[in-house]
């Protein structure tokens, strides 16, 4: 077993600012796909809708509906979390700026994706009135510090006497685009919330495709 570096943790953020900053030169088509799904696995209700993404010179961000989105969803109702789930944690970026509200612990390696990675487990922590992160694992390239993989829930659950506002495990996968940076890809959960009045399993599928550098006339084909 290959020796972590000691601040394994702080070269990851620092390779994940630069991704960051690569990313935000780049727009890119989001689609996202959800279904409620009964005891047997058939689909009841679904919810689908396709943004384009594009960041400004000054890096501001901005969502393009293509379209109306399609919601067919009997049980689950789309909140202003899940939407921000969907904007900030599934597509973690976990850059020297979010780091000092993690924990890492080191968990050894791996191979993940025919890459050989170190894996780190990642925590908040704390969590104030209105704060949401990710907790769960990250695999990491161990050559470049790139993050391959993340497996984990978009926290806290949000429980209260009248409602509640649960949330998936997910797994979102990142792969090299034109060879460089390693930037989300797909993003998928099969989970079963378990609310008060019952179970209710939900698929949920993210895929981030069409990455295309601002003034280039071709678009990258992920790798």
């Amino acid at each position: 077993m290959d020796d972590a570096p000691p601040n394994l943790a702080k070269l990851v953020a620092h390779r994940e600012t630069e991704t960051e900053n690569e990313r935000n030169e780049y727009m890119y088509r989001q689609t996202v796909t959800i279904d409620e799904l009964d005891d047997h696995g058939g689909a009841r209700g679904n919810y689908r809708e396709i943004r384009d993404i594009i960041f400004s010179p000054q890096h501001e961000r901005t969502e393009e509906p293509i379209g109306k989105p399609l919601n067919g969803l009997k049980a689950l109702i789309m909140t202003e979390e899940d939407f921000r789930d969907i904007r900030d944690i599934q597509p973690l970026v976990l850059t020297e700026d979010r780091l000092w509200n993690y924990e890492t612990k080191f968990r050894g390696e791996e191979s993940m994706d025919d890459v050989d990675c170190w894996v780190l487990q990642v925590r908040p922590r704390q969590i104030l009135a209105g704060q949401r992160f990710f907790d769960g694992t990250i695999w990491v390239d161990k050559k470049a510090y790139n993050i391959v993989r993340m497996e984990g829930q978009a926290v806290p659950q949000i429980r209260t006497t009248k409602t509640e506002n649960l949330f998936p495990r997910f797994t979102t996968i990142r792969k090299p685009v034109d060879g460089k940076h390693w930037f989300p890809i797909y993003t998928y959960a099969d989970d079963t919330l378990q609310f008060r009045a019952g179970p209710q399993r939900e698929r949920l599928r993210i895929q981030y495709s069409n990455y295309k550098r601002f003034g280039s006339e071709s678009t990258f084909i992920v790798k």
